[in-house]
């Protein structure tokens, strides 16, 4: 009798790290032990350094809170942001994998409609190996999926795909909702279960969520730098989507893919819909500016990597954005030092090629 997956060689054992941003104690992983504990985790801990934050026996982790960000970095620890998830970008830059997995401490185990307990970190992974498609849709969706392929009118000379940068999960539950969303549908929760992938296509963006995301570090690593949000900024709960939109672009330029669908995770409790209004009040208004400018984005031929991307980016951002609000002149130079800083911890070799060939 063949054994079960759970206790089969786990995928990418030795090549993917689990970031976890976090300000409490982690039971949580008492539920994803089945899933999780074959790999290492980095934990980022916001907020007081002094506090002691409880990890379940047997994980194999290494955790770092303010200090040892400020510590490793120096001067440079001003782009990571501090009282925010978005401090968890630190653990994709100290990271040494090639792939990195990073969830939320109130994102448990869901379920699938069978009853079947879902391994969200299998199926992310499953999703990066395997080519995009992001040229041309494909209306059986992920055509890589089994039991799916390409259908009648599908160009042949785009049937290999490309490499796959990004696999951005979904949630049950508590829906990913903004705080105006969450005023007026207060009881909304997310039941539906689309049993689905699918390549985002070139030249579309999309709001990306940071609580269920698996990305290749090799490919896009560099572009994955959540912004500067939260303690002493004037906006907050945009981290993920900034990060989603840098990503799109550079990923759109250097010839590499993004998913969205599979696998799901049960989002467990919503947060203060109140407390959020103050913390996205401005990103609501200036997301209207935002979005037309990276839509707009056109980057040079000579941009070759994920950090000359990123630092033209940065450029533009100052440029265009910074005419909206001064804090985007301070970001953009946040995004500079974010990349100078990942530069001097991943010395030459890892992040800065494109891509070519498939997954």
């Amino acid at each position: 009798m063949a054994a079960p997956t759970s206790t089969a060689t786990p995928l990418l054992k030795d090549e993917l790290d689990i970031v976890i941003p976090t300000i409490r104690n982690l039971d949580f992983l008492e539920m994803w032990r089945p899933f999780f504990q074959p790999y290492h985790l980095i934990i980022v801990q916001d907020g007081d350094p002094s506090k002691t934050i409880k990890v379940p026996d047997g994980f194999d982790y290494e955790l770092y809170n303010r200090n040892d960000i400020n510590k490793i970095l120096g001067p440079k620890a001003s782009c990571i942001s501090f009282k925010d998830s978005a401090c968890r970008c630190f653990g994709y830059m100290v990271s040494k994998k090639k792939y990195i997995f990073t969830i939320d401490d109130d994102c448990f185990v869901a379920k699938d409609p069978s009853g079947k307990q879902i391994n969200a970190l299998e199926q992310h992974i499953k999703n990066l190996l395997s080519p995009s498609t992001p040229f041309f849709f494909n209306t059986l969706y992920d055509p890589f999926r089994e039991g799916a392929d390409f259908v009648r009118g599908y160009p042949f000379s785009l049937r290999e795909g490309i490499p796959t940068a990004v696999s951005h999960g979904l949630w049950l539950n508590i829906p990913d909702y903004d705080a105006p969303t969450q005023l007026v549908k207060p009881l909304e929760r997310n039941t539906r279960f689309v049993d689905a992938v699918m390549t985002i296509p070139k030249g579309t963006l999309f709001p990306m969520c940071g609580m269920n995301l698996a990305f290749d570090r090799d490919l896009i690593g560099p572009a994955m730098y959540f912004g500067l949000m939260g303690d002493g900024q004037p906006i907050g709960r945009y981290d993920d989507m900034w990060a989603g939109w840098c990503v799109k672009v550079t990923c759109d330029h250097l010839g590499l893919g993004v998913k969205t669908g599979l696998p799901y995770i049960w989002h467990s409790k919503a947060s203060n819909p109140f407390v959020n209004l103050k913390k996205e009040y401005n990103g609501i208004f200036w997301q209207e500016e935002i979005i037309p400018f990276f839509q707009s984005v056109s980057l040079p031929k000579d941009c070759t990597s994920v950090q000359k991307c990123y630092i033209e980016l940065a450029k533009l951002v100052k440029e265009k954005l910074g005419k909206i609000d001064p804090y985007f002149v301070k970001l953009a130079d946040a995004m500079v030092t974010w990349i100078e800083a990942w530069d001097d911890l991943n010395p030459a070799g890892g992040s800065a090629k494109r891509a070519n060939g498939t997954a």
